[in-house]
C-alpha cells in the first residue's frame, strides 16, 4: 500500500482532537427542567414565547457531558431540534421533556458528535404520541471529498441511508407511526457578500440559515426568530465563516456559540483550521450587537481555563457570557 499524504494530516487533527477531548475530565452537570411546585391558589406564569433547553453542552470526549443538542421551545412547546450529539437522549429523559410535538430538525454540520444520536431521538419522537410524523430536517449538502478533504454525504443522503427502506433503521418508518420527513439541503460553500435565506417562514416562526465553515465539514448557521425574540446557532465555526455568522446574527438575543480553543497559542494550531477563539467570539458578538452570549461545545481546555475565556471575550463584548450546562433552559 502506497503512502498517502493526506494521512498524516488526518491523523495530526485527530490527535489534536484527542488531546482537547481527554484532558480533564468534566462531571455532568445537570438541573430539572420542570417547574416548582406552587403554592395553592397560584397560579402559572405563561411560559416565554421562546426558550432554549440545553440536552447537550460538550464535545466528542467522553468527559461527562451530553455532546452538542439543544430544544427550543415555543410557548413552552418543544418543537425544534438543533443537532443531536450522544448523550443527548438521556439528557432529554432526565429534563422530563416530550417531544411529541417536535417537527423541526436543524443540523449544523454532520460530525459524529452532532448528529449520532439521530436515530434515537427519533424513535423517542416515534413513540411519544400516536398519528403520523413529519420532520421537516434542514442541513448542508454533500462534498465529494479529495485532496486531503474528507467526504461528507447530503443531509437528504444521511436521511435516506439512516431511515429509507433499506437503510440502517428502516423500520422506523412504520414502527410506532406512520414516520415521514422533507429534508432541505442548504447550500454550504461561503461567498463573499452571501445573505442569509429564510428556509422556514410559518405562524409567526421564522428560521434563516446561511453557510458555516468548519474545515472540510460542510456546515451551516441557523437563526431563530419567534414573537420578537431570537436566537442563533453558530456551530462549529472557523474563521473563514465569521462575515456570515455576523450577517445572520445582527441583533439577535442570544447567540449560542461553540468555544473549543483558547486564543492562540494556547491551543494547538490544527484546532484554529477548525474553531474560534475567545477573542474572536467577543469582538464578533460585540460587532452584532448580541443580547447575551451562551458558550456550547466546551472542551476540558475551555473548562479549565473558564476566567480567562471570560476576559478575553470581555475585551470586545460586555454582555452576559454563560457557560452552557446540561439540563439548563435559557430565555432570550
Amino acid at each position: 500500500m502506497k503512502n498517502n499524504p493526506v494521512y498524516p494530516r488526518r491523523r495530526a487533527l485527530a490527535l489534536a482532537c484527542l488531546a482537547m477531548a481527554v484532558a480533564m475530565p468534566v462531571a455532568a452537570q445537570t438541573q430539572t427542567l420542570g417547574p416548582a411546585p406552587l403554592p395553592p391558589g397560584v397560579a402559572a406564569a405563561p411560559p416565554a414565547p421562546l426558550s432554549v433547553a440545553v440536552l447537550g453542552s460538550g464535545g466528542p470526549g467522553a468527559t461527562g457531558r451530553a455532546a452538542s443538542s439543544y430544544l427550543v421551545l415555543l410557548d413552552g412547546v418543544p418543537r425544534i431540534l438543533v443537532d443531536a450529539g450522544p448523550g443527548s437522549f438521556v439528557r432529554l429523559g432526565e429534563a422530563g421533556l416530550s417531544l411529541a410535538r417536535t417537527d423541526i430538525v436543524l443540523l449544523t454540520h454532520l460530525h459524529i458528535d452532532h448528529v449520532g444520536e439521530l436515530p434515537g431521538l427519533f424513535k423517542a419522537r416515534a413513540v411519544a404520541g400516536g398519528g403520523p410524523i413529519k420532520f421537516r430536517v434542514f442541513g448542508p449538502d454533500g462534498r465529494r471529498g479529495g485532496g486531503g478533504a474528507a467526504a461528507y454525504p447530503s443531509t437528504s443522503r444521511l436521511m435516506h441511508l439512516l431511515f429509507d427502506q433499506q437503510g440502517a433503521f428502516g423500520y422506523l418508518r412504520d414502527f410506532s407511526a406512520p414516520l415521514s420527513w422533507q429534508v432541505t439541503d442548504i447550500a454550504s460553500a461561503v461567498k463573499p457578500g452571501l445573505l442569509p435565506r429564510v428556509a422556514l417562514s410559518e405562524g409567526g416562526l421564522k428560521i434563516t440559515a446561511i453557510a458555516g465553515h468548519h474545515r472540510d465539514a460542510p456546515s451551516v448557521i441557523y437563526r431563530i426568530d419567534y414573537a420578537g425574540k431570537s436566537v442563533t446557532f453558530s456551530g462549529d465555526l472557523d474563521a473563514e465563516a465569521l462575515a456570515d455568522l455576523r450577517a445572520i446574527a445582527g441583533g439577535t438575543d442570544l447567540l449560542v456559540f461553540n468555544s473549543v480553543v483558547l486564543d492562540p497559542p494556547r491551543s494547538p494550531p490544527v484546532l484554529y483550521t477548525l474553531h474560534t477563539p475567545p477573542k474572536t467570539i467577543g469582538e464578533l458578538a460585540r460587532d452584532a450587537g448580541v443580547g447575551r452570549l451562551l458558550l456550547g461545545h466546551l472542551s476540558p481546555a475551555v473548562e479549565q481555563a473558564r476566567d480567562e475565556v471570560v476576559r478575553s471575550i470581555a475585551q470586545g463584548y460586555g454582555g452576559t457570557v454563560t457557560f452552557a450546562t446540561d439540563g439548563a433552559l435559557l430565555v432570550p
